[in-house]
């Protein structure tokens, strides 16, 4: 069965398959274009997977489960999965309690009022998050079961639209908890420390995979002085959630949870390169950044499918060998 992905019945209704209103400069029709296409691909990967899943309530990692994460989970497996090949599902078999236990313990009361602040920002055009009955609560229950059980780390904004994006999928609290603190200490360790060290030595990491895949690009982004922190740190700190469209960011997350941050790498990477010819006709630094402000809106990044499948055949391999030896020389960078 294709589902609420795939809901291509919507009669140009004015809120989505997952609660979020369209604007008025909504593009129906590369909506519609794009839909009739990914129907049927929808369709095909859930035969497939209803094949490999039978039923399972668990699944172990192997190159066909990465090769099928890669072409996309439907939703309704999508739980199942993330949680087992990211082993956030252990990790919550053997901690039972934990979650429970976090909720019911004494709050630090300056951490959930910097937490507070965030929910009402948090996605007001959906309808799940825009009143205080829907989702407002689940979300601050895992933002602060988050951040209290890491409290080296605390709260870093963006987190609040990650946790909201999983609390509209997954609809349970205790699995996306446990989502996000695999996230933060396994898949993304150190990305949400207050210094951030990591996630802008990985922007720096950017700029050299750049380097490497499209050099002419980027002379052209560092001839105009143009900061790698500022072109890709929103996208990183938040998974792309608020950035790009939500299948799309779905599809990137089918890889995050069995990849980790490679993928984060290889979807940049494909944002920079297919708007090429739009950066090089650049004269200025405000010009550039303009150009960075527009691509996420690029409507090429609608069709998730076609966009995946650009991320992974045209970019090339990305030995993780090569890529931590990079990465290790851009921490060391003052």
């Amino acid at each position: 069965m294709v589902e609420s992905q795939a809901n291509s019945n919507t009669m140009r209704s004015n809120v989505d398959g997952y609660g979020f209103e369209r604007g008025e400069d909504f593009d129906y029709k590369t909506y519609e274009e794009f839909m009739a296409k990914y129907i049927s691909i929808l369709a095909r990967r859930a035969s497939k997977w209803e094949v490999l899943v039978q039923n399972k309530t668990s699944i172990v990692k192997s190159r066909k489960v990465k090769r099928f994460c890669r072409k996309g989970i439907p939703n309704g497996h999508r739980a199942m999965v993330w949680m087992c090949v990211s082993g956030a599902d252990e990790k919550m078999k053997r901690n039972p309690d934990t979650y429970k236990k976090l909720l019911l313990s004494q709050k630090d009361q300056s951490l959930m009022d910097t937490i507070d602040l965030d929910l009402h920002r948090t996605f007001p055009e959906n309808i799940y998050f825009s009143t205080s009955d829907g989702l407002r609560k689940p979300l601050r229950n895992v933002l602060g079961a988050v951040a209290h059980k890491n409290h080296d780390q605390g709260y870093c904004q963006g987190l609040n639209f990650i946790v909201g994006l999983l609390l509209l999928l997954i609809k349970d609290e205790e699995k996306v908890f446990w989502l996000m603190d695999t996230l933060i200490n396994d898949l993304l360790p150190d990305y949400y420390h207050p210094d951030m060290k990591a996630v802008k030595a990985d922007q720096e990491l950017l700029g050299e995979i750049i380097r490497w895949k499209d050099p002419e690009v980027y002379a052209h982004i560092e001839k105009h002085s143009v900061s790698w922190c500022l072109i890709g740190i929103k996208w990183f700190i938040c998974l792309f959630a608020d950035v790009l469209p939500v299948e799309t960011v779905y599809r990137i997350w089918d890889c995050l949870f069995y990849e980790g941050a490679k993928i984060l790498y290889r979807v940049s990477a494909m944002l920079v390169i297919q708007n090429r010819d739009k950066l090089l006709a650049c004269k200025s630094f405000t010009e550039i950044t303009d150009v960075f402000k527009e691509i996420v809106n690029n409507p090429t990044i609608v069709d998730c499918h076609t966009f995946l499948q650009k991320c992974f055949n045209e970019l090339g391999s990305f030995p993780i060998a090569r890529l931590k030896k990079i990465q290790e020389e851009c921490r060391e960078r003052p």
